[in-house]
């Protein structure tokens, strides 16, 4: 375990590459997608109704709309509560930059608002901070499944009379307080991206609970027509419709809703066994010096979409990229989530955005680190990160 690193030449702890997350596909989900392309049918119809509808009651949600991305699931929200120029949206620097750039497409302004540093989901007080005349809707998203504190941000947004958008990418099967994600807020936006809990492929979800907000989604992801494209294609249709909203054209495929339909039916299996897997990490990682394990408020249930350690202590300060580089180099596809997106050249050169104006996302950023966590791993998996990970940590400590 302790022997030379892959990095300086050494033998890697493991002969094949390890990535961090992976999409798990079986025959079920392979005879529903051909079943599909020998239909009528294979943009948005009958299929993905079937998915919008078991969705919608796997979350608790009255309403389900199906689109092709999770980044276009967020630009769907964003546009059903008509942001505008001159609004502002306030949301966490600490996510994939698809969640701010949404309120960027409507012409809009993403406000920042510093994180937790256990959680790495926002800070409520800094969210209060950043609330002004101008904003229109409060954006936090729960990083690597872990839900954010709901209660908290409903009570800012209802003292300012503001909708909630919860990106839930990361979340889906997560639990707050007893109650699945996915019902909780005005609109709640999911990915299923081949590295999500669950995958279409590409694919995303918005839930509501308003039918106004549904009927402006569903229109916003038909170039903002109001016709039921069944009813319009079908053989009792019309050819009548009205585009009534500049929308899009973010229709998910029917060959993705199969897919959705069965991942979905496995979705509890799938969680079970990231628990399993984090049970084992948690285990194994506990003595580690120098590591700090994933924090989970005791109210929620984590969905586990990521797990993410921080690197500690003055022995491994700065030295985070070296550890990736070393662990990838052992075969073990370690991530960074995430860079702050007020760090990147379009936000700093674009909306003058500068280093240091979120100090605990920041410093986050310098120590995460991501391991590998998908339901397609092996006992065997998990073990060989953790001794990669004991491997290089003493290599960098020396």
């Amino acid at each position: 375990m302790r022997g030379r690193l892959a990095l300086d030449g050494g033998k890697p702890v493991r002969s094949t590459y390890l990535p961090y997350g992976r999409q798990w596909l079986g025959r079920v989900e392979e005879r529903r997608v051909l079943e599909v392309l020998r239909s009528d049918w294979i943009t948005t119809g009958p299929v993905t109704k079937e998915f919008e509808e078991k969705f919608a009651r796997f979350v608790g949600a009255k309403h389900a709309v199906a689109c092709h991305t999770g980044t276009a699931a967020l630009h769907l929200a964003v546009s059903a509560l008509g942001i505008e120029p001159g609004d502002e949206v306030v949301t966490t620097p600490f996510t994939f930059a698809a969640t701010s750039n949404a309120v960027l497409y409507r012409g809009g302004t993403p406000v920042f608002a510093d994180i937790q540093p256990d959680t790495k989901n926002l800070d409520p007080l800094q969210v209060k901070a950043r609330v002004s005349k101008r904003t229109k809707a409060l954006l936090p998203v729960h990083f690597a499944g872990h839900p954010c504190d709901l209660d908290e941000l409903r009570e800012i947004a209802a003292a300012k009379g503001l909708p909630m958008i919860e990106d839930a990418a990361h979340a889906v099967s997560a639990e707050y307080r007893g109650r699945r994600v996915g019902a909780l807020s005005e609109l709640t936006a999911f990915s299923f991206h081949p590295v999500k809990n669950m995958t279409t492929g590409e694919g995303g979800m918005v839930t509501t609970d308003s039918v106004e907000l549904a009927d402006r989604l569903r229109a916003h992801r038909a170039h903002g027509v109001v016709t039921d494209p069944e009813k319009r294609f079908g053989k009792e249709g019309s050819h009548f419709y009205e585009m009534r909203y500049l929308g899009h054209r973010f229709y998910m495929t029917e060959m993705q809703a199969a897919l959705g339909v069965v991942q979905l039916s496995r979705l509890g299996r799938f969680q079970r066994r990231r628990e399993g897997l984090v049970a084992l990490y948690d285990r194994e990682l506990a003595d580690l010096k120098g590591v700090r394990l994933p924090a989970v408020r005791p109210y929620v249930k984590h969905a586990w979409h990521l797990y993410t350690i921080e690197l500690t202590g003055r022995d491994l300060a700065g030295k985070r990229d070296w550890v990736f580089a070393a662990m990838r180099a052992e075969n073990i596809g370690v991530n960074v989530h995430y860079i702050p997106v007020n760090l990147h050249p379009y936000y700093r050169e674009r909306l003058g955005h500068r280093r240091g104006e979120f100090p605990v996302a920041e410093a986050a950023y310098k120590v995460i680190l991501t391991l590998p966590l998908f339901p397609a791993m092996t006992d065997r998996d998990a073990l060989d990160v953790v001794e990669a990970l004991r491997k290089v940590l003493a290599a960098a400590r020396r």
